[in-house]
């Protein structure tokens, strides 16, 4: 007797075939380095102080506590606003543009020996660094310059400039001032470490011959002429005459980008021809 034949099952073959995969395009140069950039920014900001975002804060803070110190050390000596009515606006207007160069020039170097480390990957350059520190600092200048104004106008002080192109291409330019010496100090630190201290005494030197609590147009003309040899003399002048356009000083705008196409252009040969070997 033969046996019963089963019925033909119709068999659904569809999921047995493997899913077919995305083969998904490498990331483009630009990409990649947009990310190294962005690594480098995210780990800046988390070394700061107590090693949280915090800490970043602290450090943002820190030149609006420098400015609210002055005024508080010229307030307790009864001393008089040489520019305007306001001491606050005064110092603010000398203080800030001083303090965005100096604390990106400074930060720059710090951002380098930070990274140091990470120089062994190959996706990771010395420039990278100097990018990634000095795009935290350029925007912490601009932060901490908001919240000055926010301070200024609760205390019934209108931050507003006269003339406000003038004092934003003075505070830019006291800006990429601090980019084009950060890139030098970069490269120099890199052959000598101890170039770090030595800026240190020189950022002093530069903060009490730039005009910061003073104004230099007032003083004999002979010491005026030495403190002109300055560049930051120029650029705190500079951000100033927008609050004060009839102000007795003159700005040589040459000799400033002179100084800042030097510093870049002797950095990044240094790097390129010096540091690299």
């Amino acid at each position: 007797m033969s046996a019963p034949t089963r019925a033909a099952v119709p068999v659904n073959t569809n999921w047995v075939q493997p899913p077919a995969h995305r083969v998904t395009a490498p990331p483009s140069q630009v990409d990649s380095y947009l990310g190294v950039i962005n690594a480098l920014m995210l780990r800046d900001m988390r070394s700061r102080f107590s090693a949280s975002y915090w800490g970043y804060l602290v450090q943002m803070l820190w030149p609006v506590a420098h400015v609210l110190v002055i005024v508080s050390i010229m307030a307790f000596r009864d001393m008089e606003s040489p520019m305007g009515d306001s001491p606050l606006l005064f110092v603010a207007s000398g203080a800030f543009p001083f303090l965005a160069f100096k604390y990106i020039s400074r930060e720059m170097m710090k951002g380098y020996n930070a990274h140091k480390a990470l120089l062994w990957f190959p996706q990771v350059k010395r420039v990278d660094t100097m990018v990634a520190r000095g795009a935290v600092e350029i925007c912490s200048s601009f932060m901490g310059l908001g919240v000055v104004s926010f301070v200024l106008i609760c205390l019934g002080v209108d931050p507003v400039p006269v003339d406000i192109m003038t004092a934003m291409t003075g505070y830019l330019t006291a800006i990429l001032m601090g980019l084009a010496i950060g890139s030098f100090n970069v490269s120099l630190v890199a052959i000598f470490p101890f170039w770090m201290l030595m800026y240190i005494v020189i950022a002093i030197a530069l903060y009490m011959t730039s005009g910061v609590q003073f104004m230099g147009c007032y003083l004999p003309e002979r010491l005026y002429a030495i403190m002109k040899w300055n560049p930051l003399v120029h650029i705190v002048e500079w951000v100033r005459l927008g609050y004060e356009p009839n102000l007795p000083v003159t700005i040589d705008y040459v000799y400033i980008y002179c100084w800042i196409f030097s510093a870049f252009t002797v950095g990044f040969l240094m790097d390129r021809y010096i540091v690299n070997r």
